[in-house]
């Protein structure tokens, strides 16, 4: 529980170099993750980033950092953290 608190007291940041390289904090939990996709938890709400031959470097959940490294196509988040549990595609298809 005292690992949550200090994610959650820190910033949720994100660093890309040249499209091959990404480092983020803020990193709650990694929800799944291909070469193509991966699904994450973070600080302001989920995230997915797609991409080519991504592979995770670094995961470091006890301080939120991550590195990702590959070819990365787009970043995108799905919504802010709540406590509302209506699925994604009910939210999608309203």
């Amino acid at each position: 529980m005292e690992n949550n608190k200090i994610v959650k007291n820190q910033n949720h940041n994100l660093n890309m170099i040249n499209r091959q390289k990404l480092d983020i904090t803020g990193v709650v939990n990694v929800i799944n993750f291909n070469e193509e996709q991966i699904n994450l938890s973070t600080i302001m709400g989920q995230m997915i980033i797609k991409g080519k031959n991504m592979k995770i470097n670094r995961l470091n959940v006890d301080n939120g950092d991550m590195c990702i490294e590959g070819e990365i196509i787009g970043i995108n988040y799905l919504n802010k953290q709540s406590n509302n549990s209506e699925s994604i595609f009910k939210k999608l298809f309203k």
